[in-house]
């Protein structure tokens, strides 16, 4: 019997705890047979213009997970000053910041986090940063107008 690769391994452990123990706001798993892309669904936070939202992300592991992070997208549009209208994220730890003690669980809760606290000090539309910063009412309205017509069913 051949060995799984390590990555593969990894991922599989990742799998098997998210479903012995699913998280709350977000679920996760691998798309059709290939264990290396995921899709997940994060549910908006509380108290947000993304409350009551529905969003998908999709997440693929590279050979060198999980010395090197995952590639995470939202499929959903998003309006949020660090999500581009391609779904990228700007987030410290799928770049930088990543190290191989995060898990994808780990990687979901950093997201929500995201969404419920913008970082416009680093945006990747910088536009919504802007009106983010000057004129929070009118940002959140945006927000919440996208999260209707994009991320609900």
């Amino acid at each position: 019997m051949s060995k799984s690769p390590a990555n593969i391994q990894r991922i599989q452990k990742e799998l098997k705890e998210l479903c012995e123990s699913p998280l709350t706001y977000a679920s996760a798993g691998p798309v059709d047979d290939d264990i290396t892309k995921w899709s997940a669904m994060i549910t908006g936070p509380e108290n947000t213009p993304y409350a009551g939202g529905i969003f998908k992300l999709n997440i693929s592991f590279p050979k060198e997970y999980p010395y090197k992070p995952p590639k995470v997208r939202f499929a959903t549009k998003v309006y949020h000053c660090n999500v581009s209208s391609s779904g990228a994220i700007c987030l410290d730890i799928l770049k930088d910041q990543w190290s191989p003690v995060l898990t994808i669980g780990k990687v979901l809760i950093s997201i929500l986090s995201l969404l419920d606290d913008a970082n416009p000090s680093d945006p990747l539309v910088p536009e919504i940063a802007e009106l983010y910063q000057k004129d929070r009412a009118s940002h959140d309205e945006q927000a919440r107008e996208w999260t209707t017509i994009y991320a609900t069913e």
